[in-house]
């Protein structure tokens, strides 16, 4: 069969199982209402394969995820006083998910941060700046900076305990990922955010000689170039200036959680992680423990995971267009989760496999 996917689903911790259960049944119903099959393989991923395995990401793990055509993985991680259980080298930060991002090259991290119209009640900014909601691709290097370079700590000859961390990227590594934001900036409003810190470090002055290099290749891309402090600030007092933008690993990790914040939660932010010949997709929030299993996490950043790779990896675009219409109609019909949002006279309370149900109904008639 020419349209039969296999996909590796790594449900991770906490929350993680409660909203994959809801994001898979996408697949499913897809099975039933268009020429697609999709095989589903499970394996454990994170601290609570640790637990079970001895590692964070197990071989037989990688074995699944080499097989597979994409990887949908849930968020990964225990609470601070259960994470110390963990040997430091297999907490899953360290243990699985860089060494994940390693194995499959997924230098470009895609973290889309929307709100329709409609749905701006969720931000916490004023009605005046969200009003109008909020498209922003932000577009992450994922596989260097210091979060991948020489790691060293130890006592100096004056008895000083010390650490070194190395923040290395080579033309390369820059280059591809400034390839990836040009085309989206050339795909959606040619206008790119160049998001830096050239007055102080001098891998930000790097970034930017290869950045104007790349630039030449595409001279209908408009290039705003802003220090990765004032960018933080911009997000706040006026986000939708922004469309495009692109930053080294660190930058990335901290602005799209900003971006998070400007949407209310990182509950609605999933994302895709792309590499030459494979993807993974997962939600940018971690795995709260603390409403693990209350069923009232919302399962939005895992649904919209899967219509990313519907899109990105398997070439369905009406199919994910469909898929993130079906959330947009369920929040916009005045449903939510506790997580999201409190009760009220416009917003009605479910439950994750709730919230899952209205989904999947909504997308049943889409289809």
């Amino acid at each position: 069969m020419t349209n039969a996917y296999k996909i590796a689903v790594l449900p991770g911790d906490a929350i993680g199982p409660e909203i994959m259960s809801q994001a898979v049944r996408v697949f499913k119903l897809l099975e039933s209402k268009r020429d697609f099959s999709f095989e589903l393989i499970s394996a454990p991923f994170g601290a609570q394969a640790y637990f079970e395995e001895g590692k964070a990401f197990p071989d037989s793990t990688k074995a699944i995820c080499d097989e597979a055509d994409a990887i949908l993985k849930g968020p990964v991680g225990l609470s601070h006083e259960a994470s110390q259980k963990i040997p430091v080298e297999e907490q899953p930060e360290r243990g699985a998910i860089l060494p994940l991002r390693a194995r499959y090259n997924t230098f470009a991290n895609f973290r889309p941060i929307f709100l329709s119209s409609n749905m701006a009640h969720f931000s916490p900014l004023k009605p005046e700046i969200i009003k109008e909601g909020v498209d922003i691709l932000l577009i992450r290097e994922l596989v260097g900076g210091l979060y991948f370079g020489e790691k060293h700590r130890g006592v100096n000859e004056s008895g000083q305990r010390f650490v070194k961390e190395a923040l290395e990227y080579t033309e390369e590594q820059v280059r591809q990922v400034l390839v990836v934001a040009f085309e989206q900036a050339r795909a959606r409003k040619k206008r790119l955010h160049n998001i830096h810190k050239s007055n102080v470090l001098m891998s930000s002055v790097f970034w930017n000689e290869i950045l104007t290099e790349v630039h030449r290749e595409y001279e209908d891309i408009e290039v705003v170039h802003l220090l990765v402090d004032a960018a933080a600030t911009a997000l706040c007092l006026n986000p939708s200036q922004f469309d495009v933008m692109v930053m080294e690993n660190m930058f990335g990790d901290i602005l799209s959680d900003q971006g998070g914040g400007i949407l209310g939660s990182l509950g609605l932010m999933p994302s895709a992680c792309i590499g030459p010949n494979k993807a993974y997709y997962e939600p940018s929030h971690g795995s709260a423990p603390d409403i693990a299993g209350q069923n009232v996490a919302n399962p939005y950043s895992m649904i919209g995971s899967v219509a990313m790779m519907l899109e990105m990896s398997f070439n369905m675009h009406e199919e994910s267009r469909l898929v993130w219409e079906a959330m947009k109609n369920v929040f916009e019909s005045g449903y939510s989760t506790a997580d999201l949002s409190k009760s009220s006279d416009d917003i009605t309370i479910v439950s994750t496999d709730r919230f899952g149900d209205l989904v999947m109904a909504n997308l049943a008639e889409l289809l």
